[in-house]
């Protein structure tokens, strides 16, 4: 039945798919498809705008007009087939393999630098690239992060035991990447994860030394102020410097 109510409105203009909001409707009215958060249903659909916060474009809002009515019986039988068909892996937007969202093994508390390597692999989680994760991804929530160049992780011998051990890794590179896109993902997530700690693991050459930059930037777009540390590498893989950087 068709009623005048509120219920959400989603700009496509100013959406850009990073599925923020899609954890926050506790109706499962939206799901990204085709790059876009859509509302898949009117009916699923309260108009209470919980998700309204959580959208970093201000994509989402309320707008008063006429729609099907909220049908509680169907967001429950809604509710009980997404649980149902749940999947093991959760999956971005593009649907691309490289971005299906895995965690593996529990890692341990992150080990003092300079540990020695254990010979087994510390990762837990896939995707790594920086411009891959999601903000919302489910193994950021309250971590250890990792922020890494590239370069760093192939020169250090034993980076899992050194540097990885217990951390969510990022990884990527400052010259031929995006620069503001990385800010703007590393604010998403700060404002998004709770992280706890920051180590930012990068080299000693210039275009490395915009890496705790722009971490550091992105970490006061969001008005956190997280514990964050440097370590600067030689190409051989060395610890040259090391030190507490001011959020």
């Amino acid at each position: 039945m068709k009623i005048t109510r509120k219920i959400i409105r989603i700009d496509e203009d100013l959406c850009d798919g990073c599925g923020q909001c899609v954890p926050s409707c506790a109706e499962g009215a939206i799901e990204v498809r085709d790059g876009k958060a859509t509302i898949i249903a009117e009916k699923y659909c309260d108009g209470l705008g919980a998700c309204l916060g959580e959208c970093p474009k201000g994509a989402l809002s309320i707008e008063e007009r006429t729609a099907d009515d909220f049908d509680a019986e169907a967001v429950e039988e809604r509710l009980a087939e997404i649980e149902k068909n749940k999947p093991e892996e959760m999956v971005m937007a593009c649907g691309c393999p490289s971005t299906h969202i895995r965690t593996f093994a529990p890692s341990e508390k992150p080990d003092p630098i300079g540990k020695s390597d254990t010979g087994q692999s510390a990762l837990s989680h896939w995707p790594v690239q920086i411009r891959l994760v999601p903000p919302t991804a489910p193994f950021l929530k309250g971590a250890h992060l990792l922020v890494t160049a590239d370069c760093a992780a192939i020169a250090t011998p034993d980076f899992h035991g050194k540097f990885l051990r217990g951390r969510a890794v990022l990884v990527g590179c400052p010259k031929f990447d995006d620069v503001k896109s990385y800010v703007e993902k590393f604010r998403d997530i700060f404002r998004t994860a709770d992280i706890k700690s920051v180590l930012v693991l990068d080299m000693e050459v210039p275009c490395c030394s915009a890496l705790p930059r722009i971490v550091r930037q992105g970490m006061e777009e969001a008005s956190r102020q997280i514990p964050l540390e440097e370590v600067v590498l030689t190409p051989r893989g060395e610890i040259c410097k090391r030190g507490k950087l001011a959020a």
